[in-house]
Formats: structure tokens, C-alpha cells, sequence
């Protein structure tokens, strides 16, 4: 059966995901999501797997020193064949770096001495307007302002919030055209993942789990820790 008959089928077959935030538990449990993913292409598959074994902070060692995880997290990244799925990953790491440097300036750090300490494009331009409220990157990324509000605050529920939806907002952007492909399933499963970390505080013990996330968070800010949680990126 050719991908494309495939996919669509695969897609057709997953419950609609809903609103992010007005959702009260994912569309579909994970172990019948991954049922379902069972239908990918072999390097399809491993191109989901890398992208959630990235972002996914569980899958991540905390003793790294930065340098390190820079390294792993490239080395993963060039292991995704493809481009709309690759390209979703460096975003994602980007995002993470640019709040791991709004909360290296909270701490009261001194800009980093190289580029070594964080990911993607935007780490000389970070490096080069430390003092500036968004790194002079508002323009490109109109949400850094408020994110760096809510982390004066220390309002991490808030931040929270933020980011997942503009996560949520940057898949409804690239989205376009994609309906019945692969990079549609990357789309919904990373939807799935948000829902799923959202829906997560609700339950019994929710709200304890994300507190204690913050508090790890809030101990040691090194993008080698906040690259694994978007509770900490």
C-alpha cells in the first residue's frame, strides 16, 4: 500500500485532539497511540521516536554539562531524515534555549563567554544583548517579552501555559497542506504530547508533580537540565 493511502488511513482512524486547553484528557490513551504508529514507515518511525526521546525529559541524562548536551542533541537532530520533522525539532530545542537564557539573566548570571552553552542560530545574538528585556528577539518571537515577565514573577503555571501554546500555535502555522502525510502524524502526535503534559496537572497529584518539576527547575538552570523539560525551557 503506497504511504500516502497509508497515512491517511492511519489518520483517519485517530480521534479528533480538540482544543489544548479545554481538552480533560488526551484523544486516545499512549499505548493505543502507539498502536496505532505501528503503521509507519521503518524510517518514519524512527524519525517519531528521536523527535519524542529529544524533547522528552525523561529520556535525558541531568549530569551532562551543557557542551554535552549541545553535542547529543545535535548529534540526534541530523539523525532525522525528515525535513518538516527535523526542522520541528530545532525549533523546539531554539525555544528551549532562548528560556533557559531568560532564566540564566533572572539568576543573576553574566552573558555566556561563547556560543557553546545553547542551541540553533540565536545564541551569538542571546550572547550580544544579554541586558536587552528580550535579547533584541521580540520581533521574531513576539511571546519572549511575557515569558520573561511571568519568570520575574515566578509565575510557572503561567509560563507554562505560554509556551505550550505557542507550541501549539507554531504546529498551526506549519501546518498547511499537510492533512493525509507523514508530517501530518508528526503534527498530531506532537499535539498528543501537549495535550498530554496539560492534561496531566488535573489529575490527583498533578499540581504536586509540577511543583516539584519547578523546584528542580529553579535549582540548577544549565541548558544541559533545561533542554528536558518545557517547564524549565
Amino acid at each position: 500500500m503506497p504511504d500516502s493511502h497509508r497515512y491517511a488511513m492511519l489518520l483517519n482512524a485517530l480521534p479528533y485532539h480538540g482544543p489544548l486547553f479545554g481538552a480533560k484528557q488526551t484523544p486516545l490513551s499512549r499505548f493505543r497511540l502507539h498502536q496505532r504508529l505501528v503503521q509507519l514507515e521503518p524510517a518514519d518511525a524512527s524519525d517519531i521516536a528521536i523527535l519524542g526521546q529529544l524533547l522528552d525529559w525523561t529520556h535525558q541524562d541531568t549530569s551532562r554539562s551543557d557542551e554535552q548536551a549541545m553535542s547529543e542533541a545535535k548529534r540526534q537532530v541530523a539523525e532525522i531524515a525528515n525535513p518538516f520533522a527535523h526542522d520541528l525539532a530545532v525549533w523546539r530545542l531554539e525555544l528551549r534555549t532562548l528560556i533557559a537564557a531568560l532564566r540564566r539573566r533572572r539568576r543573576g548570571d553574566l552573558a555566556p563567554e561563547n556560543n557553546r552553552w545553547g542551541y540553533g542560530r540565536w545564541t551569538d545574538k542571546i550572547r550580544r544583548n544579554w541586558t536587552e528585556s528580550a535579547f533584541g528577539l521580540q520581533g521574531v518571537f513576539p511571546w519572549l517579552p511575557e515569558a520573561a515577565r511571568m519568570i520575574a514573577l515566578g509565575d510557572a503555571l503561567g509560563l507554562e501555559r505560554l509556551l505550550l501554546q505557542t507550541v501549539w500555535n507554531h504546529l498551526e502555522g506549519i501546518s498547511g497542506g499537510h492533512h493525509f502525510d507523514f508530517e501530518a502524524v508528526v503534527v498530531y502526535v506532537t499535539r498528543w504530547d501537549l495535550i498530554a503534559r496539560w492534561t496531566s496537572y488535573q489529575d490527583e497529584g498533578g499540581l504536586e508533580r509540577f511543583d516539584t518539576l519547578v523546584a528542580h527547575a529553579m535549582a540548577d538552570v544549565d541548558l544541559g537540565r533545561m533542554i528536558e523539560t518545557e517547564i524549565a525551557s
